[in-house]
């Protein structure tokens, strides 16, 4: 066996647990570090490489293509084309990797206790776009029917409030009350920010074409965890 052969064999064994529990298995299949954010970005539907690339800026394309390529391996992600007109290659989410969004909200809302969890640092639109399904509370929403979009530069999504249920499509927003435009982060501080602070937040922090009541009245319907309490 070469010396290079022998090396990747020895690093891939080195990631095991040889434990049973599906936990430590699933860490093996997500634990890399970049892996769950990779399967993220992919929450919402394909992307390529350079967007991929775009939204995760603190990773490198050698390390990318190692996290895609050991994703695909185990059937987490599918490289695949799409149709014409686009006729590009992408990565997408096979059907059991799209199950891990459960694992990814159950995982932020675990730590957005944490007292060290700051929610003023960057964001990528998949996330803040996940962080809208992982947050929001049905009781508050009722029996609502809104239609939102949300625009983070050339990048576009519509969002759908239901019979009590959140949806999000990567998608020009169409058909909607207010589109509201700006940074992942600005739209969070307005949503996840405190109540009364919410309309002035919005008007010096996004652009919202249509009726900004529609907005505001969503944002009402989201609420971050309560903090753990620190042992003393």
């Amino acid at each position: 066996m070469s010396t290079m052969k022998l090396e990747k064999v020895t690093e891939k064994a080195g990631r095991r647990y040889d434990d049973a529990c599906g936990t430590a298995h699933g860490l093996e299949i997500l634990g890399e570090r970049w892996a769950l954010l990779v399967v993220r970005e992919l929450m919402l539907g394909p992307r390529r490489f350079g967007d991929l690339r775009a939204s995760l800026p603190g990773l490198s394309a050698n390390v990318l293509t190692q996290r895609l390529d050991g994703l695909e391996a185990a059937g987490v992600v599918v490289r695949r084309r799409l149709p014409p007109p686009a006729s590009v290659p992408v990565y997408d989410l096979t059907d059991w990797g799209r199950e891990a969004e459960a694992v990814i909200q159950a995982l932020g809302r675990w730590a957005a206790r944490s007292p060290d969890h700051d929610p003023t640092l960057p964001l990528s639109p998949v996330s803040m776009m996940l962080s809208l399904r992982t947050m929001f509370d049905p009781t508050k929403a009722g029996d609502a029917l809104l239609a939102l979009g949300f625009r983070f530069g050339e990048v576009a999504f519509r969002v759908c409030v239901a019979d009590g249920l959140l949806t999000v499509e990567r998608t020009a927003p169409e058909h909607v009350a207010a589109v509201v435009v700006g940074t992942p982060e600005a739209v969070a501080a307005v949503i996840y920010g405190d109540a009364e602070g919410a309309a002035a937040r919005m008007r010096d922090l996004l652009a919202v074409e249509g009726d900004p009541d529609a907005f505001l009245r969503f944002a009402g319907w989201f609420e971050l965890p309560p903090k753990a309490t620190r042992p003393a």
